[in-house]
């Protein structure tokens, strides 16, 4: 039995191509579809790039334009440009999950730098999103998976435009925060720690739809090279994040 393999559709390829580089310099690129399709079915997969099925060309051409893409910063530009700017959104909901990062991903300089954390469940990198009204991720920030959420929050809320209200767990709970959302006008539906003396109230009706960001989480983690890091550089980390992001909510 012949494996199944990733194949972009004409309409997910319609919304993708007029967003890559033109004009750059150098040999002429070989078929994007293809490449792109080929990128995507290992971060599917899980499997190790030099087993690419031939179907999508010689592996290195696969591994090279995703490395040399990912450095360029050409995968997020592609991620932005599709998820636009909607203005001023009625709900966002802000959330992490931990990754276990294999040992594959050991070995760049600095661990910390790349993103990879030390705890006693191991080495792990930890994914950082903002969602909208309908669960579609907007934004993405990676840290080591020993970073308080607090600390990401601080550098994925200032890039998009403040929305109406925001719902977060307890792990948010902290006046700073409170204090910076209202300040923009933005209401705080986040539930009290339990160490709290005064209690905030918060719009319990409306927290329950912070169920749309985990189940946003789960749908990356379908993604093997993602629900597990191969990667040993943060950037490639996270470019595989926004591009199959951009793929799964953004193009079709």
């Amino acid at each position: 039995m012949g494996q199944k393999l990733y194949w972009l559709s004409e309409a997910e390829w319609k919304r993708i191509e007029p967003l890559l580089p033109r004009g750059r310099r150098g040999a002429h690129r070989v078929d994007d579809r293809r490449v792109i399709s080929g990128i995507l079915h290992m971060l599917r997969s899980g499997a190790r790039w030099r087993d690419c099925p031939a179907d999508y060309g010689p592996y290195t051409t696969i591994y090279n334009r995703f490395n040399r893409w990912s450095r360029q910063g050409v995968w997020g530009n592609i991620f932005y440009a599709l998820t636009g700017s909607t203005g001023r959104v009625g709900t966002m909901s802000i959330d992490a999950t931990h990754i276990k990062a294999h040992r594959s991903a050991a070995g760049a300089k600095g661990d910390f730098q790349q993103a990879v954390g030390r705890s006693r469940g191991g080495r792990t990198t930890k994914i950082h999103a903002l969602t909208e009204d309908y669960g579609r991720p907007i934004a993405f920030v990676i840290t080591p998976g020993n970073c308080h959420d607090l600390t990401a929050a601080r550098d994925l809320l200032p890039a998009v435009s403040p929305a109406r209200r925001l719902l977060a767990d307890r792990a948010y709970d902290a006046n700073s925060l409170r204090e910076w959302l209202a300040e923009r006008g933005t209401k705080a539906v986040i539930p009290p720690n339990p160490t709290r003396k005064h209690p905030h109230r918060y719009d319990v009706k409306a927290y329950k739809g912070r169920n749309l960001i985990e189940r946003m989480f789960c749908r990356l983690k379908d993604f093997r090279r993602i629900a597990t890091r191969y990667d040993k550089r943060a950037d490639n980390f996270l470019s595989a994040i926004l591009l199959v992001a951009a793929v799964t909510w953004w193009i079709n």
